[in-house]
């Protein structure tokens, strides 16, 4: 009796699946689509001591310390064409008994400046660290330029630096990527 009801459900099933057809559907709607991500990454990240700002053996002042970070991924032509907005978040944590001025340039493979921005970092001391918190954003025409870069330079200046100078300059910072990808 079981094999009596398996032939007509069989058959009733296969009814519903042919007359079950999705209607009037418009494939061309695909070339609507449009995507938006957002994408955060890790951008830049240090630590300073306050000794880094003076050599030792010279017995001077060092009032500049630079450093250099690839960042590869911005000169991808994907990137080029579908970056719309940047927003740069720079947090400082500064344990120094100074103020600060950073700079961050944003350089090609030929070294030319594509984009710069700066920012002071507030005074602080080593018992009591002073957060400074920089936000930019980067949008429309500057953020063609933004993607051109392969690489940042960061220099942190402080105005002056003695043997006896004690304290951190600390950095996190992320930048979030607002992409739009149209088929």
């Amino acid at each position: 009796m079981n094999r009596h009801l398996i032939v007509p459900f069989a058959l009733v099933f296969a009814l519903v699946l042919l007359f079950s057809c999705v209607k009037d559907t418009d494939f061309t709607q695909t070339d609507d689509i449009t995507i938006t991500p957002v994408v955060e990454l890790d951008l830049i990240f240090f630590n300073l001591n306050a000794s880094d700002f003076f050599d030792t053996i010279t017995n001077t002042p060092r009032l500049q310390v630079v450093d250099t970070t690839e960042i590869r991924f911005l000169d991808d032509s994907f990137v080029q064409d579908d970056l719309k907005r940047a927003e740069f978040l720079f947090n400082f944590t500064n344990g120094i008994p100074r103020t600060f001025q950073v700079d961050f340039q944003f350089l090609n493979e030929q070294n030319d400046t594509t984009y710069q921005t700066q920012t002071t970092v507030a005074e602080g001391t080593p018992e009591n660290p002073i957060p400074t918190t920089f936000t930019e954003t980067v949008a429309e025409e500057e953020v063609l330029n933004l993607t051109q870069a392969n690489k940042v330079v960061v220099a942190v200046t402080i105005p002056s630096a003695d043997a006896g100078l004690e304290g951190e300059l600390n950095l996190q910072s992320k930048t979030t990527y607002f992409l739009e990808i149209k088929n």
